[in-house]
């Protein structure tokens, strides 16, 4: 078979050049016969193929009418086809399928909003950062003013409950007001039941939250993130500007970072729809939003717990300390973002800061005192553990204490007293000195605490002058002769003794001619 183009090569060669019908053939690579074969045409003809029978063809009737009753997919069809006794490959079926159904491309209509009506809320992931000794997975949670496109950006460890409502209720301070309805998508902490046809079933918890600030939940349709298109694109915005590149070594440094970049960089620059900076169109917006509660909203997600035996309760991995007396007590635990409190029957008995570090252990101790009291023994051990907790080296510098004094448990006392004072980091570095220098003793121990408190004032510049007449100084020649051994001062050398008078020799000491 010969296409066009190679017809009429062989023409020209015949008509034009000359040449025979063996030498058109050994020039293009042909047979003899083709050659005179399309040479005795007076034109091209191309001739058609039939199409080779497909063991689909008997079923494409078929396959059409299931696709125009159901929106079904290659891999569905091919199933069906083997029940009704197809024995071809899925690819023939697949092409098939795709001729007949060519893939659409999605189409969406832009929504427009009016200042204050309506901001777009979602957490996104990049990876995990340091937190203490472990890594967590870091989340961020970004709002957006769907009218000015100002947003919001909070970094956590979590998205639970606690987070989500915390962050929602800081992005409203920072804006300095709250919008008429916020949109979500099908998460757990704002819907918890989805039914086509139905109202959406919201998290009771959050409907509480927006009630409380007087905005209305907006849930998008499942699968269909494309209805809140301006809190996506912002999350990946946040991916790509701002956490691409970004070594994120500790999470403590990460909120601040993302602050200034708001400041800096988000809200200030040219937007690529709106074609102004959100800081521009947030001066009209502000207006219109809602003025914030009287009062702020308790965020806090409550959950039951129980101490153990020796008064601890388990939170994400880490212990937390009650007072002694509720071991094996039925706890409720109230979890914050950054604060755990713990109550036994609506009474607080402990509060802790929340650590997000794994394996962790938090004694408040007052919590012991009470058992202390009872068991002195105890309450010795106690104080031990606290000194060994201050420093690997404490343990040595115990040694030290029990070998040189008689009463080593009165400094270990006083020791763990001055950390309770001056911080468990400034104690263990006048331990470890204590260490090295060989002074065991609470008083040395002490004294370095203090000595490092006073505030020193700081040296001021050192000013040099320039001035030639206060650098050219001239000083007169030292009197050396107030060290002589015999006592007598010798002349200065500024008064040398007159020419012909000799100067007296000391005695023992001979007389040189001039």
């Amino acid at each position: 078979m010969i296409d066009y183009q190679l017809y009429c090569q062989i023409k020209d060669r015949h008509d034009k050049d000359g040449l025979t019908i063996t030498q058109i053939a050994r020039q293009l690579h042909l047979s003899p016969r083709t050659v005179g074969r399309w040479l005795a045409e007076d034109r091209f003809r191309q001739r058609l193929t039939p199409p080779r029978p497909s063991k689909l063809d008997t079923f494409k009737p078929q396959i059409v009418r299931w696709l125009q009753t159901h929106p079904y997919t290659a891999t569905q069809v091919y199933l069906r086809l083997q029940e009704a006794g197809f024995r071809g490959g899925m690819s023939i079926v697949k092409e098939y399928v795709r001729q007949i159904r060519p893939p659409r491309t999605p189409t969406f209509l832009t929504l427009s909003f009016a200042p204050g009506e309506c901001a777009q809320v979602d957490w996104g992931q990049f990876g995990s950062v340091n937190v203490g000794n472990t890594r967590r997975r870091l989340s961020f949670f970004v709002m957006v003013l769907c009218y000015s496109r100002m947003m919001y950006v909070e970094f956590t460890v979590s998205e639970t409950m606690e987070h989500f409502l915390a962050c929602q209720a800081n992005a409203f301070a920072h804006f300095g007001g709250v919008v008429g309805k916020v949109m979500v998508d099908n998460l757990r902490s704002a819907v918890l039941q989805r039914i086509v046809g139905q109202e959406p079933v919201l998290n009771p918890r959050y409907k509480d939250f927006a009630d409380h600030f007087g905005f209305a939940i907006a849930p998008c349709n499942v699968a269909a993130g494309n209805e809140k298109g301006r809190v996506e694109n912002a999350v990946g915005y946040v991916k790509k500007n701002l956490l691409a590149g970004l070594e994120l070594t500790d999470f403590a440094h990460v909120n601040p970072a993302a602050r200034q970049w708001l400041d800096t960089v988000a809200n200030v620059r040219i937007h690529g729809t709106t074609r102004r900076q959100p800081v521009e169109l947030f001066g009209t917006e502000k207006s219109r939003l809602k003025p914030l509660p009287a009062q702020p909203y308790d965020v806090g997600v409550i959950r039951p717990g129980r101490a153990n035996t020796q008064f601890r309760v388990t939170v994400d991995t880490n212990t937390y300390s009650v007072p002694a007396e509720y071991a094996g007590a039925a706890l409720t635990v109230k979890l914050y973002p950054d604060v755990l409190c713990f109550y036994h029957q609506d009474k607080l008995i402990a509060r802790h800061v929340r650590c997000y570090d794994r394996y962790q252990d938090f004694e408040n101790p007052d919590h012991p005192r009470a058992l202390l009291a009872q068991r002195r023994r105890a309450r010795d051990q106690k104080l031990m553990l606290r000194l060994l907790a201050l420093t690997p080296k404490a343990e040595a510098f115990y040694l030290g204490l029990a070998d040189r004094r008689l009463n080593a448990l009165h400094h270990v006392r006083k020791i763990v007293a001055l950390s309770e004072i001056y911080g468990p980091d400034q104690t263990r570095r006048a331990i470890e000195d204590a260490l090295e220098f060989q002074a065991f003793s609470c008083e040395y121990v002490a004294n370095l605490l203090e000595q490092r408190q006073r505030l020193l004032p700081e040296p001021g510049a050192l000013h040099l002058t320039r001035r030639q007449d206060l650098l050219d100084l001239e000083l007169p020649e030292p009197n050396l002769g107030l060290y002589a051994t015999d006592g007598e001062p010798t002349p200065p050398a500024d008064n040398p003794p007159a020419a012909g008078e000799a100067q007296a020799a000391r005695p023992g000491e001979p007389n040189e001619p001039e």
